[in-house]
């Protein structure tokens, strides 16, 4: 049983508290870069701290706080400039690193007293990797943007961002959670749409459960009935990745914005037919909603929509001194005591798990996946030749489908042959 001291441990995000300091020991993925191109300023929350992000005209990243420290004004609303971005209140110009360079009225009329230098913001660094901006907030110098295997594949590439009025940690707890997968994504499927899923294929159930620990993160496996321990789904299990994602395929990561609400972060990359080498100009970005406008109700015809669902059941800070765990729940355990570990260790002025610093060991990072080679499941084409529609996140964009179909038709995909 879980004390209530750790279940509040685990789920404080901000900074000095002990989950707090852990998390800012890793890059956090917080925006798509293109979408910094369609406006050079996004106000942002992340891990309780309110920040803006920015994009200046010599095309440099920056990370700060949201209000000037001079008299508190709005920076999402600051003028970019050539380096960095100046508050539109009285023109004070701040670049990348917190430094302010340069303050209008003072520097003309008390040269001599330096102000601008005793008037840093507070900044954070950023690092475009994959058509993501990573944002990291501890302590310098920083770790690298680990260099995970799947982020270097070629093909039609996307991020989707959810907001989720919830604890970060009780969604990442759900990615050790390989029951779930069979009762919330295949039997309650089944309930919702008889019609969903192969005709005549009833879900399976779980016979046997396992957990292992591995550089990059935890992994879970099984044996559903019917099956043995050579099926991948035992021999590779599913990886959660340390600190706050699931690698099935594709990437979820579980934001801290603060503690009652994350940033769902999912990063899709479809292969694309045929042989040539695929180039994307721009990886798009959208929104995907969490509920439906004609009912009120969550939407739950998605994956990642059920699996929302489920989090914010637990309300916004899950009780877990109410908790009842089974035998099924190995992971959810180990989950626990390795983040409290890892937390301890950060206090006590260690480095934790899955900091990598050395730049040659930083170079596509293996990920353990099942159908590393294949094109089926959830992202094969359409029986008719058009591109993969999104299974998991509900709201995909028209303009999105009919790129990738225009895509996915210039590179020869034909029909399935059933």
């Amino acid at each position: 049983m879980i004390s209530a001291e750790e279940n509040k441990h685990l789920m404080e995000v901000g900074p000095g508290t002990l989950m707090g300091e852990l998390m800012r020991r890793y890059w956090m993925p917080l925006a798509a870069q293109s979408e910094l191109d369609d406006n050079p300023t996004k106000t942002v929350r992340l891990m309780g701290e309110d920040l803006v992000l920015y994009k200046d005209k010599s095309g440099t990243y920056g990370l700060i706080d949201l209000h000037c420290p001079h008299r508190r004004a709005d920076m999402s609303y600051g003028i970019i400039e050539e380096c960095g971005l100046r508050c539109n209140y009285h023109g004070w110009l701040f670049d990348e690193t917190g430094t302010c360079t340069e303050q209008p009225f003072e520097g003309v009329a008390y040269p001599e007293a330096n102000f601008k230098e005793k008037t840093p913001i507070k900044a954070y660094k950023i690092e475009p990797k994959a058509g993501i901006l990573w944002a990291y907030m501890g302590p310098l110098p920083a770790p690298l943007v680990p260099d995970y295997d799947f982020l270097n594949e070629q093909g039609y590439k996307q991020i989707i961002y959810t907001d989720v009025p919830c604890n970060w940690f009780q969604c990442q707890e759900n990615s050790i959670d390989p029951v779930h997968v069979e009762w919330l994504h295949s039997r309650w499927s089944k309930v919702l749409d008889p019609s969903s899923g192969v005709p005549g294929l009833e879900p399976k159930a779980h016979a046997k459960v396992g957990f292992s620990e591995f550089d990059w993160g935890l992994q879970y496996h099984r044996v559903f009935e019917g099956d043995t321990e050579d099926n991948e789904q035992w021999t590779i299990g599913r990886v959660c990745l340390w600190p706050n994602a699931l690698f099935t395929g594709f990437f979820e990561w579980r934001v801290p914005v603060d503690d009652e609400n994350t940033l769902s972060f999912a990063w899709f990359n479809n292969r694309v037919p045929g042989d040539e080498p695929f180039e994307q100009e721009r990886i798009p970005f959208w929104r995907s909603p969490l509920v439906d406008e004609k009912t009120g109700r969550w939407i739950n015809t998605h994956i990642m929509n059920q699996d929302f669902i489920a989090w914010v059941g637990q309300n916004a800070l899950a009780d877990r001194t109410q908790e009842h765990l089974g035998g099924s729940d190995g992971g959810i355990i180990m989950m626990r005591r390795r983040m409290l570990e890892e937390a301890q260790i950060v206090a006590d002025g260690g480095e934790p798990k899955a900091v990598i610093r050395d730049p040659e060991k930083n170079k596509n990072l293996y990920l353990p996946r099942q159908n590393r080679n294949g094109r089926g499941g959830a992202f094969a084409q359409e029986p008719d030749g058009r591109a993969p529609r999104n299974r998991h996140l509900s709201g995909q964009p028209q303009e999105i489908l009919d790129e990738m179909d225009k895509i996915w038709k210039e590179r020869g995909a034909k029909p399935v042959k059933s």
